[in-house]
């Protein structure tokens, strides 16, 4: 299971940036997660309390978004999505495709409350 080594830099990283920054307590962090990341959503939403219980994130809320794994027919140049057309081009069922999008686990936005 290497969700556990991508949590663990995921709460790793948001610190670092809080700490650089002076932020002392953040609500939110939201992340995209590709189909094609290997990353499974449902791991990381159960390891991330775990993970993040000694860190600035403890009462943070995670957001996963999914992205979509797209590619684009080599042949035919048709955009489709990877898993479910199994791979193959839905148009001219050609395997040769480059991949657009759904590759990787992102960090997107790290919601801190506002200042009064």
């Amino acid at each position: 299971m290497h969700e556990i080594g991508i949590v663990r830099q995921l709460v790793r990283t948001v610190t670092d940036f809080a700490e650089a920054n002076g932020v002392r307590d953040i609500r939110e962090v939201v992340v995209d997660c590709g189909e094609l990341s290997l990353v499974i959503p449902s791991y990381v939403e159960e390891l991330y309390p775990v993970v993040a219980k000694d860190s600035i994130l403890r009462d943070a809320k995670l957001t996963i978004h999914p992205v979509p794994g797209l590619a684009e027919c080599e042949a035919c140049d048709e955009v489709f999505n990877v898993i479910e057309h199994k791979g193959f081009c839905p148009n001219c069922g050609s395997f040769e495709k480059t991949v657009l999008s759904g590759k990787d686990f992102t960090i997107r936005e790290i919601v801190v409350p506002n200042e009064e």
